[in-house]
């Protein structure tokens, strides 16, 4: 037996004061996840690459946003064994096998791993990078994917080469190589069933995986018949589910950045009651069907319809605002500006290339290059940036078709008189949710109070608010500071 009791108990190496969760404790192993020099590069990586040009408080980091989306990680999942414990009880079964301990344990561990590392891959002011123009090129140039992994075979973690590189493949090569740095000893897991978590792979469980599954069933199976044997293909359902609380509806990067940039922002639309939401989480299990995945109970429907409402708000008037969609605007272009200097793009191209000089590129390096080439060209978009000169922003239209988009701009060029090259547009679709009248990955968890059996719903049967909104297109429309456009 391999039981790792510091798990369990919460014993701590190291613990890091958070301004959203408070003390946040590391183990030994996240320890050294968080001292490599791939994982430390996040500390000079914005969230919101530079939302602090229009919201000052927003200077925080991904590297505490990883470190608490590990912990609200292990929250939730802590809170769906938990809450499992608690009806096993009320059906008179108590005690808890060793090897039921291990396998929670084992889980737990793998959560926060996955975690820690989703974002591990973000390069230099995060989303807007791999959304300026010349980046977007590079990352679809034939073997980008090969020369990545060079040297190591990827096969059992995709079944298919990417086509195009996204910084999900990257976070996966960061995490893989900062992983493998760990002893065996003290890491306790294997490698790819931590990857196995993250998103784009596709990783079959693991001997230990299946094992530690088996395990874990009696405490997950919470319905009132006597136990049945562990469904088929119970450890790739377990896996999915796993996964979905690293990244899915209702996952702990969200629930952590909403939190931290509604902090940050100083906004109070990102809130939502976390401890609420997580005391109402469980495994969902049928019987009849053989379906395997995220509960709610139906108390907790509103903290999850909170949720997803404060998300969609912080993407309308935070994300989405105006001036903060200017500056995202003039960033990419002055991305590009710099790129077309060969040491700029050699550079890049060497940090792309290469795992070992990805942790070089940072929000730092651009910031220099901005410097440097606005000392030498008195109108320039880098200018823009460092000297904080906005673009008069001029209309916001929603959910305009790209047909659209051309005949507005067409209008305001004679509203404003000026020749359609001036105009700049700058879209961002504010997300609301894929909870909609056939989804099934989170069902609502209702008790029969007759017969006092748990019964499974979907969550459009019980709830109308998803039906309420949808993801809509929000395009502002600007006139470029400079005397012409790229």
């Amino acid at each position: 037996m391999n039981l790792n009791i510091e798990d369990l108990l919460g014993a701590h190496q190291k613990l890091i004061m958070d301004p959203i969760h408070g003390g946040i404790p590391l183990l030994k192993h996240e320890v050294m996840i968080v001292d490599h020099p791939l994982f430390q590069r996040l500390r000079f990586i914005c969230q919101n690459d530079i939302l602090s040009l229009v919201f000052p408080g927003a200077t925080h980091s991904r590297f505490l946003h990883s470190i608490g989306t590990m912990h609200v990680g292990g929250r939730m999942f802590n809170a769906m064994i938990e809450n499992s414990l608690k009806q096993k009880s009320r059906q008179g079964m108590t005690g808890v096998s060793s090897e039921a301990l291990e396998a929670i344990s084992f889980f737990k561990r793998l959560v926060r791993c996955a975690c820690l590392l989703h974002d591990s891959g973000h390069s230099s002011f995060s989303h807007q990078f791999n959304r300026t123009p010349t980046i977007k090129k590079i990352l679809v140039q034939p073997g980008r994917f090969e020369q990545l992994w060079q040297n190591i075979d990827y096969n059992d973690l995709y079944s298919d080469t990417p086509k195009q590189l996204e910084h999900e493949h990257f976070s996966v090569r960061a995490a893989y190589q900062i992983l493998s740095d760990i002893p065996t000893s003290i890491l306790k897991t294997s490698v790819s069933d931590i990857l196995s978590l993250m998103d784009t792979t596709q990783v079959n469980p693991s001997q230990d995986f299946t094992q530690h599954a088996k395990a874990l069933w009696p405490i997950i199976q919470t319905d009132y018949l006597p136990l049945s044997k562990t469904p088929d293909h119970f450890d790739k359902k377990l896996q999915i589910l796993l996964a979905s609380l690293v990244s899915g509806e209702l996952d702990a990067d969200r629930a952590d950045y909403m939190l931290r940039d509604g902090f940050h922002s100083s906004v109070t639309i990102g809130g939502f009651n976390l401890d609420h939401l997580l005391s109402n989480l469980h495994f969902g299990w049928c019987q009849q069907t053989e379906w395997f995945g995220l509960a709610i109970s139906e108390k907790g429907l509103g903290s999850l319809e909170d949720f997803v409402y404060s998300r969609h708000q912080m993407y309308r008037q935070v994300y989405a605002h105006k001036t903060a969609q200017g500056f995202d605007w003039l960033l990419r272009a002055a991305i590009d500006e710099v790129m077309v200097q060969d040491h700029v793009l050699d550079f890049v191209n060497k940090c792309l290339n290469d795992i070992q000089n990805f942790k070089h590129l940072t929000d730092s390096y651009f910031w220099e290059a901005f410097r440097q080439f606005a000392e030498t060209q008195d109108e320039s978009y880098s200018q823009c940036i460092l000297e904080r000169i906005k673009m008069p922003h001029i209309a916001t239209r929603k959910n305009l078709s790209k047909e659209e988009e051309k005949h507005y701009l067409a209008f305001l060029s004679k509203e404003h008189n000026c020749s359609q090259t001036k105009l700049v547009s700058s879209s961002i679709t504010a997300r609301f949710t894929k909870i909609k009248d056939d989804f099934s990955g989170i069902k609502v968890l209702l008790t029969d109070h007759q017969f006092k059996t748990p019964t499974l719903r979907l969550i459009s049967n019980t709830s109308q608010f998803f039906s309420k909104f949808t993801d809509e297109k929000i395009t502002h429309f600007y006139i470029n500071p400079l005397p012409c456009t790229n």
